[in-house]
């Protein structure tokens, strides 16, 4: 058993270059993609069929990471996209999950909500339609800002060293993948599936910029009505083109499971979730991106500007039908598409040899159960609910003298006890999750469940498990027990809708990523060592000869600032 000491973590920090550059003049605007649940293998899976512009552009002028991953257990979407952000693990910056139980309140709090920082758009609240996304079902406020993120961003660090005068701005069709990666210092805009437009909070505006309005005034979400996603080549040339209908895809009712995908009327109540569950979502991102940077006049003089884009698409596409399927197959082509057009764009506003790109994601994602079980693969689902049913729990309260409920909620990937029963009962809290702890890792599915005592205590297996959980504890918002499920075991039931995939482990597929930079001055390779995310914004901060984020713990990738290897 050993530590963890916190001299490692300043070793690490304290040998970070911050004055390492790559050419005399620093570029006009870094433009950070980071694509939903693009699992690292997925961007070239289907390198035969990608155009020129997107996806094989960015890997044959850049260099690319091929073995990049994140280091933290809980593999969420404001859990990476903070990661990115900040550079620094969730025990550091606080977003430790979707969601986290605060005890003050009693109730579930969503990562970014705010109640002192409403939306622009009166009534534009995304809790509403988010069937496929139930985190935002627990917000008790449509506000929102960054304020519950601990610590600077890359984008704040730049607003910081050029005296505010760097245009930051952050859009995304999901509130969390905007505001993260704004930061504190930016500006972040969204897509409300209410109204159909792209929103913001009070937290950034008083009001919207005219270009704003002027983009929502066109309404082109509604463009798509009685349209359909229909597949862009024909079926027999995919690699999935004879499996697209599989028993355990997800049959959302209105938008089934197989192609082509109708999203209905523009008053159906489900329009709008429809055009984020196909690669629309990620069109009319794009849309907006570009209207943002012409709109702010991004990359038009000396002082870097900051984009961040972040495509939500392949997240839902994965949650519905798994990465091994015909709709995600013809995402990712749509995506190259998407990328290719972005590129392009920012070629003739900016120039590409005036940008730094980045791309990344925030997670990983599972293939589907039922696809691995056809490989002899073991994989199912998990449901939380009927542990407290188990014998062993029962025995466990007769133990403590419990009679009421031991498990009072749990919110993946978190355990929370029912602190006030033990209190009463004068028991002690380290012994009763170590006992829970202890009970669990004998159920079916369970890898591995640890206390939060323990975290704290630190005397833990130094192994690469336990220091992916102890990178995503947080005394304040963590819960009682951390809980990890088997290789491809996972829960498959958000708010009563049955997905197939769900993200959320520390298992190479859910922390696997891509990572590519490039730029001016970067050069074209592909390194294969291991590498880790919470690099990416300290290696930004050295391309600029800013200091990196205040919590990061990651020092530069060092292959970015030099010639490739003859």
């Amino acid at each position: 058993m050993r530590q963890f000491p916190l001299c490692i973590f300043l070793i690490n920090f304290l040998c970070i270059p911050l004055n390492t550059t790559l050419a005399e003049e620093p570029p006009r605007l870094i433009l950070q993609i980071t694509v939903d649940q693009l699992r690292g293998d997925l961007p070239m899976r289907y390198e035969e069929r990608l155009g020129e512009g997107g996806f094989r552009y960015l890997w044959e002028k850049g260099t690319v990471f091929a073995d990049a991953h994140h280091a933290h257990a809980n593999t969420e979407t404001i859990v990476g996209h903070a990661t990115l952000a900040t550079g620094a693990h969730p025990s550091l910056h606080g977003m430790i999950g979707n969601l986290w139980f605060d005890r003050e309140t009693g109730g579930m709090t969503y990562n970014i909500e705010d109640a002192r920082y409403p939306l622009l758009t009166k009534g534009a609240d995304v809790e509403k339609q988010t069937e496929i996304d139930p985190t935002q079902k627990a917000a008790s406020t449509e506000g929102r800002s960054p304020m519950a993120i601990l610590g600077t961003t890359f984008s704040d660090e730049l607003a910081i060293h050029t005296g505010g005068r760097a245009k930051i701005f952050g859009v995304s069709v999901k509130d969390r993948g905007a505001v993260s990666m704004a930061g504190h210092a930016g500006k972040a805009f969204w897509f409300s599936k209410k109204t159909g437009e792209f929103v913001t909070s009070s937290y950034y505006y008083k009001s919207y910029p005219s270009w704003v309005t002027q983009w929502n005034d066109k309404r082109l979400p509604f463009s798509y009505g009685n349209r359909s996603w229909e597949l862009l080549y024909d079926a027999s040339t995919y690699l999935y083109g004879q499996a697209d209908d599989r028993s355990w895809e997800t049959n959302f009712p209105g938008y089934g499971r197989v192609f082509p995908h109708p999203f209905g009327k523009p008053d159906h109540k489900y329009f709008t979730t429809f055009l984020t569950l196909s690669p629309v979502g990620d069109e009319l991102t794009l849309d907006f991106a570009k209207a943002l940077i012409k709109g702010e006049d991004l990359g038009k003089d000396a002082i870097p500007d900051y984009l961040s884009v972040s495509f939500s698409s392949t997240d839902y596409v994965g949650h519905l039908f798994g990465p091994s399927s015909l709709e995600s197959e013809d995402n990712i082509f749509r995506l190259d598409r998407t990328l290719a057009d972005l590129l392009a764009f920012v070629d003739q506003e900016v120039g590409l040899q005036n940008t730094v790109i980045v791309l990344s994601a925030d997670h990983g994602g599972p293939e589907v159960p039922g696809y691995l079980n056809e490989f002899g693969i073991a994989a199912n689902y998990v449901n939380p609910d009927t542990w407290e049913k188990e014998p062993a729990f029962e025995r466990l309260k007769q133990t403590f003298g419990i009679g009421k409920e031991l498990i009072q909620r749990y919110s993946h990937p978190y355990l929370y006890l029912n602190q006030s029963v033990i209190q009463e009962k004068g028991l002690n809290q380290a012994d009763v999750e170590r006992a829970v702890a202890e009970e669990l890792i004998k159920l079916e599915g369970i890898a591995l469940a640890v206390s939060s005592s323990a975290l704290q205590q630190g005397n833990l297996p130094d192994t690469l498990l336990y220091r992916s959980v102890l990178h995503n504890f947080n005394p304040t918002r963590s819960g009682d027990i951390f809980v990890i499920f088997e290789p491809h075991w996972f829960i498959n039931d958000f708010d009563g809708l049955t997905v197939a995939a769900t993200h959320g482990s520390p298992w190479a597929y859910d922390t696997y990523v891509p990572l590519v930079f490039a730029g001016p001055g970067i050069p074209h390779q592909t390194i294969h060592r291991r590498v880790h995310t919470v690099a990416l914004a300290p290696t930004l901060s050295s391309l600029l000869s800013i200091k990196a984020p205040s919590g990061a713990m990651g020092g530069p990738l060092v292959e970015v600032f030099s010639k490739k290897a003859e």
